[in-house]
């Protein structure tokens, strides 16, 4: 399931030498790692609002944490807090399951999408993301990680808290079910 470079570093900020020994503002957070926070929530969730409700939940535990964060790779703890903060939602949803409320047509008004949903559908086709969101999360999570995102198995292991080995496996698996999915039926 290659991805091409130009997504994992087009999305992926990159702090300067100078910037690594500082902790940001919430709002400099904000602005200049957004976009990377909301590609990783849309691979993730696999829709637009889910994607802006994680990342508005990502935020507000970024605001509280930056008070104790200790520069270093904050591009990987962001990505810690957001894909911790997907597995948790997971979690909760199975503790809880909801039914949602049927949707009234005649009172929704069409609209465009946003820039953010135009890039992420151009760069990863539907199909893809809609197999992505069929998997589980541990390996979707690690999938994304990896082959959306493009950190290292040891990034991936650091920010799920879980050993290189179980990363390893977990994206064979994922790839594995990804390919399954993507033959065609005999």
């Amino acid at each position: 399931m290659g991805v091409p470079e130009s997504l994992a570093e087009r999305e992926r900020p990159h702090l300067s030498t100078a910037d690594s020994t500082s902790v940001p503002t919430w709002e400099e957070v904000a602005y200049s790692h957004g976009r990377f926070l909301y590609s990783l929530a849309y691979r993730l969730c696999g829709n637009h609002h889910d994607a802006q409700d994680l990342v508005q939940e990502v935020l507000l535990r970024v605001r509280r944490g930056l008070a104790t964060y200790k520069p270093g790779n904050f591009e990987g703890w962001l990505s810690r807090i957001t894909t911790n903060t997907f597995l948790d939602r997971v979690r909760k949803q199975k503790r809880r399951p909801t039914v949602p409320l049927p949707e009234e047509p005649d009172r929704v008004i069409a609209g465009t999408p946003d820039l953010e949903t135009e890039i992420a559908a151009r760069d990863l086709p539907d199909h893809l993301q809609a197999l992505l969101a069929d998997l589980a999360p541990e390996y979707r999570a690690a999938v994304v990680l990896k082959d959306v995102i493009g950190f290292s198995y040891e990034e991936i292991a650091e920010q799920l808290d879980i050993p290189v080995g179980t990363v390893r496996s977990r994206i064979h698996r994922g790839r594995r079910r990804l390919r399954q999915a993507l033959e065609p039926s005999s």
